[in-house]
């Protein structure tokens, strides 16, 4: 009985410790680590969150391999990539404040492309053979790629629900596994889940989408803890939950007018800058904007009936109606065009 007492006395002392820590961390920002050489893996790179990652990452002069499912917009980003890595490697970059050359360490430019449907864990499995006998092994691996049905649950169709949860989910777990085995060997690696506000805290009318990114959060923590119970210390984990972000990928979403000023939807590079910064100091979870965070609080403390007045208040209970009916109208307009 002694010695429960006295764990349980080292244990709130080291809770104390760990939010004494967290606390300090937002007075005194850590040191970003560097990541030039390394080998990253951006899922969806050929999107507007995924190129912003990819173009983040070449500054830093790491070695990128872009995944996405459409091989034009992928190699779209990869030119901006390679327009980053020329930036670097031209004279001008190299030269001091005041006229002297610094000493640069040589820098390949290096970028490669693969097409990959990540909703298909063969395609995840033969790519990630490809980028490991192409490349070598990966040392950050970014898992961004999503998609949104834009149905109300009764009005989805079912191949629709599959592969939300496919994409925004399971394709965690086939990436990870293909990649996770040789950081546990070498003790180094970075994996990121790209998740959403959506995966804490739900609204009506997406609830694929919800459970998908509530299903990927459930995996990145779970991951967490498995990772941390095998005392791989050198093995980081980063979860990234933003708020709407201005994608266009929920255009139309809106909140009540009066409070939308306050709470308007992120700017993709404010977005992935403040990742950026969370994965390079190791930061285990980034939500952006902090108040995400109380939210994600006051929904774990409050009863049900007290988060739906919350809701009603701020109009997020129905800010998906506007972009369904908009997508709906959509489809409705290319079924016509297509004399469905």
């Amino acid at each position: 009985m002694i010695n429960i007492l006295v764990e349980f006395l080292v244990v709130i002392l080291k809770v104390l410790w760990a939010i004494a820590l967290a606390g300090l961390k937002w007075l005194v920002k850590p040191k970003e680590k560097s990541v030039a050489g390394q080998v990253c893996v951006i899922t969806g790179a050929g999107g507007e969150l995924g190129r912003l990652f990819a173009k983040e990452f070449a500054r830093r002069r790491a070695v990128l391999v872009l995944w996405d499912i459409n091989s034009q917009s992928n190699e779209e980003t990869a030119e901006m990539v390679r327009q980053i890595y020329r930036e670097l490697d031209s004279p001008m970059s190299k030269d001091g404040a005041i006229g002297g050359v610094e000493e640069v360490p040589p820098f390949q430019p290096q970028v490669y492309t693969y097409t990959c449907d990540v909703g298909k864990r063969e395609s995840v499995y033969s790519t990630a053979e490809k980028v490991r006998r192409e490349v070598g092994e990966v040392n950050l691996l970014i898992n961004n790629a999503g998609v949104v049905s834009g149905h109300p649950l009764l009005e989805c169709p079912d191949e629709l629900i599959e592969r939300t949860m496919v994409v925004n989910c399971h394709a965690h777990f086939w990436t990870t596994k293909a990649f996770l085995p040789k950081m546990l060997e070498m003790n180094h690696g970075h994996i990121v889940t790209v998740a959403s506000s959506l995966g804490l805290f739900s609204t009506a009318g997406v609830e694929d989408y919800c459970s998908s990114k509530f299903g990927a959060i459930g995996f990145h923590e779970s991951l967490s803890h498995e990772i941390k119970a095998s005392e791989k210390d050198g093995i980081k984990m980063t979860l990234v939950c933003p708020y709407l972000v201005d994608t266009g990928m929920f255009r139309g979403c809106r909140i009540r007018k009066e409070i939308e000023p306050f709470l308007p939807p992120l700017r993709p590079e404010f977005c992935v800058k403040q990742s950026m910064r969370a994965i390079l100091t190791d930061q285990p979870m980034i939500c952006t904007p902090r108040i995400v965070y109380m939210v994600n609080l006051m929904k774990s403390i409050l009863p049900f009936e007290a988060i739906v007045c919350m809701y009603r208040f701020l109009g997020a209970d129905k800010c998906m109606y506007p972009f369904l009916a908009q997508r709906k109208e959509l489809m409705n307009n290319n079924e016509a065009k297509n004399g469905i």
